[in-house]
């Protein structure tokens, strides 16, 4: 599976994913995200690379054995982190916290409260900076935990947080995340049309 993301052949961007037709499949997998630009703070000793970006999350469609929304396919969340809201997202919010300071779109509650993301701006920006510095591959597998579990054990992977306790980065990542929450619960509710 290292062998396989460290030179996986193509990078899909963001473009090509949102296009109709989408070459991600409608089946179950592992997908892994490099990014040109890494935001500040993130480390990257041990990551894989290829064409000069480095691989920082993977993520699994489903991520365990009988889990309720298992009957999304890798093209649903791999098309959804692209062009989602950081409420459903743990990319886009992961991203969105760790580039608040120069997006100036910190994670808020919207709507009634209930959700929270970086507002319809916010995640507009956040597409755009996705468009120029992310970029995802995927392998095809009917049980994608197992090789995500794999993953954690050989390969640097600092955006992810559950299952990943081992990487330093994890721990800090989850620090800044539950800050921002807090943050945003005590921030007013913004009336927004979130997007996703």
């Amino acid at each position: 599976m290292e062998n396989f993301f460290s030179n996986p052949g193509h990078l899909y961007s963001r473009v090509e994913v949102l296009s109709n037709p989408c070459p991600v499949p409608k089946v179950h997998g592992l997908y892994a995200w490099f990014f040109k630009e890494v935001p500040n703070g993130v480390p990257v000793d041990g990551c894989l690379t290829s064409e000069g970006l480095s691989l920082l999350y993977v993520g699994s469609s489903p991520d365990k054995k009988g889990k309720a929304d298992s009957t999304q396919t890798l093209q649903q969340r791999v098309r959804y982190h692209f062009q989602g809201n950081a409420d459903k997202s743990t990319l886009r919010r992961s991203l969105g916290i760790l580039l608040a300071s120069e997006s100036h779109f910190p994670l808020r509650r919207v709507g009634s409260g209930k959700k929270m993301t970086l507002t319809s701006q916010g995640e507009q920006w956040l597409d755009s900076w996705m468009e120029k510095n992310a970029f995802v591959t995927w392998v095809e597998h009917d049980e994608p935990w197992t090789l995500e579990n794999e993953l954690f054990q050989s390969v640097a992977l600092p955006l992810n947080i559950q299952g990943n306790k081992q990487h330093p980065f994890a721990a800090r990542l989850l620090k800044k995340r539950e800050e921002a929450i807090a943050i945003a619960k005590e921030a007013p509710i913004v009336q927004d049309i979130a997007k996703g």
